[in-house]
């Protein structure tokens, strides 16, 4: 007998994986959809996210979470304009034990796979099956919201993303650090490898014309350069990885959730990068996408006993409400590109000023501070 699932999720990355445990918890039969084994390269995944303490609690309910050597926490931020504005944020004034942690792409994605494997109610499989709900987690170039006819409005940034990982002179201790350039890129450091290391995972969004030029010049050139920005905070900068790019933009689906043409009582909802992406200089991404996944489980564990997982008035009640978390995020993320990404002196001298003022605003930046922590 052909085996029957409640949910089929298209896409085996991190919001996938989180979404398919999330709703297993619940006695729901998941299909989740990933390529065979050995048919993807195994190129370099130099990426890292900055999950917040709602993330980790999160993938820790559903033992995702990876060790501290791959999860290393953030104590304190350190934003730095082109001039001399700067904003700092500390765990201890926030009264927390971490504003925030860089975890390893690798290292998270492998404990969920692990999770995931050891999860008999979820079934991995190489071809998209029948299901009440299908929920689409391919990322943002998802061939599935194409193929549905979603419409996705996207706002292309003249930036793209470098990312990269470098060995410095002096120990990160525990500091994610980020500069604005008098060019119009934004430099991050994020630390890696543990409460001692001095490893940091670089993302650097430059100019889109720069982008070649700064893939494919040498290494000495590209870590001079980023020492140049980062004002030899950390000293001498060894890369160690390969370098990485992607175009910047701000994009959002218009449906988060439909009926499935043709196929009656079957729905589709979207989450993660599929239904929206932001500007990474807030490392706000990832948060918003398992935001997703946790508000998703929840309304559908909240569902009434006679209404299936594909109720559609279920799922707008979902896309109502990511919608509405999303929207301020947005927006303050694309303000701020704008804001810095401008050359203009007066708005140098303007963003520079607004800086030093929101440092000591007191009650403003501890709610921006909460907000970003995910504790409010």
């Amino acid at each position: 007998m052909a085996q029957t699932f409640d949910v089929c999720i298209r896409g085996a990355g991190v919001v996938g994986r989180t979404l398919a445990l999330l709703l297993a918890r619940e006695r729901m039969r998941v299909a989740l959809v990933a390529p065979p084994a050995g048919t993807q390269p195994a190129a370099a995944d130099v990426r890292a996210y900055a999950l917040n303490a709602a993330s980790r609690a999160l993938l820790e309910s559903v033992r995702g979470w990876p060790d501290a050597q791959h999860a290393t926490a953030v104590l304190q931020m350190q934003v730095q304009a082109d001039q001399d504005g700067m904003v700092r944020f500390d765990a201890a004034q926030q009264g927390c034990d971490a504003l925030t942690w860089i975890v390893d792409v690798p290292a998270l994605e492998a404990r969920l796979a692990d999770a995931v494997r050891f999860q008999p109610l979820v079934e991995q499989v190489t071809e998209p099956v029948a299901a009440p709900l299908t929920v689409v987690c391919e990322g943002r170039a998802s061939s599935t919201r194409v193929e549905f006819g979603v419409e996705f409005d996207v706002t292309p940034y003249a930036q793209h993303a470098i990312a990269t990982r470098l060995a410095c002179e002096r120990p990160h201790g525990q500091v994610a650090r980020q500069w604005f350039a008098p060019d119009g890129s934004i430099l991050a450091f994020l630390p890696l490898d543990g409460a001692q290391g001095n490893s940091v995972a670089v993302v650097w969004s430059v100019p889109q014309e720069q982008a070649a030029h700064w893939l494919q010049a040498g290494e000495e050139d590209f870590t001079q350069r980023l020492r140049e920005i980062s004002r030899d905070n950390l000293g001498a900068l060894r890369q160690t990885a390969p370098r990485a790019s992607w175009p910047l933009q701000q994009a959002r689906a218009r449906h988060w959730c439909g009926a499935l043409p043709g196929r009656g009582g079957m729905s589709w909802a979207l989450a993660g990068d599929a239904a929206h992406n932001v500007h990474p200089l807030a490392g706000q991404g990832l948060n918003l996408g398992l935001g997703d996944a946790r508000t998703l489980a929840r309304v559908l564990h909240e569902r009434a006993a006679w209404r299936g997982v594909g109720d559609l008035r279920v799922l707008r009640s979902y896309e109502r409400e990511r919608k509405a978390a999303l929207l301020p995020m947005g927006m303050a993320m694309d303000g701020l590109q704008q804001l810095f990404t401008r050359r203009e002196g007066a708005l140098a001298a303007l963003r520079n000023w607004g800086m030093k003022g929101f440092e000591h605003s007191g009650p403003l930046k501890a709610w921006v501070a909460r907000r970003a922590m995910g504790t409010d």
